[in-house]
């Protein structure tokens, strides 16, 4: 469970998920004045605020970086899309998720995000992957290119050498479907491989993983 102090953004009545309320029993909901005057008093290191999108949602949160720039917040959508996900992160969200996911799932976020980490949905990261492998295969000079193959070649020795192929074809900007169909395996088979992939180079996720075998993030193998 996460330690944070979590607030709820009221924008208007009813608008708090019965989810959230299941998720943090002991969290506050402030509508936006209420939220700023306690910001401009409190130091907010310790909380995560939780807004829903709405027609004024971006401007909330603009509000909100102007009381406090250090405040953290995480988007709520009844209809989660991969642009506007990416649209919140922009403006500094630290995460974006479904308003009616699960009481599990959204302490999962408040967890990540509380240790440090982002949590976007599944179809965003695909995107960031896929976006972070091409602009970093166009940057890269030839010398960075081959300096990445041998590193290469030391990070993925610790994996199965199917594993390495799920995990080249991943850090690719490939999808788990379109990894399956490269491979004549199944999706869970794909999964599976990721998920001991995960395990022994100490990352959390596909985008970890992508910057990692470009050699933009040390390894960090666990034996």
């Amino acid at each position: 469970m996460s330690g944070l102090d979590h607030i709820f953004l009221q924008a208007s009545a009813p608008s708090v998920p019965a989810r959230w309320e299941a998720a943090f029993p002991k969290g506050r909901v402030l509508d936006e004045s209420a939220l700023l005057a306690w910001l401009k008093s409190h130091d907010a290191a310790h909380s995560l605020i939780w807004l829903c999108t709405n027609p004024q949602w971006q401007a909330q949160v603009e509000a909100i970086r102007k009381a406090q720039a250090t405040a953290r917040w995480v988007v709520l959508s009844n209809t989660p899309l991969s642009q506007e996900g990416l649209v919140a992160l922009e403006a500094g969200a630290r995460g974006y998720t479904h308003a009616h996911a699960v009481p599990a799932l959204l302490q999962e976020v408040a967890l990540v995000i509380e240790h440090g980490g982002l949590w976007v949905g599944p179809d965003l990261l695909q995107r960031l992957v896929k976006a972070t492998a091409s602009a970093l295969s166009q940057r890269a000079s030839p010398e960075k290119q081959a300096a990445k193959a041998v590193g290469n070649a030391s990070v993925l020795s610790a994996l199965s050498a199917r594993e390495a192929e799920v995990a080249r074809a991943v850090a690719s900007g490939h999808s788990n479907k379109e990894v399956a169909d490269m491979l004549h395996i199944s999706e869970r088979t794909v999964k599976a491989h990721l998920g001991k992939t995960f395990e022994k180079l100490g990352v959390r996720d596909r985008l970890q993983l992508t910057l990692m075998l470009s050699g933009e993030q040390p390894a960090k193998v666990r034996t």
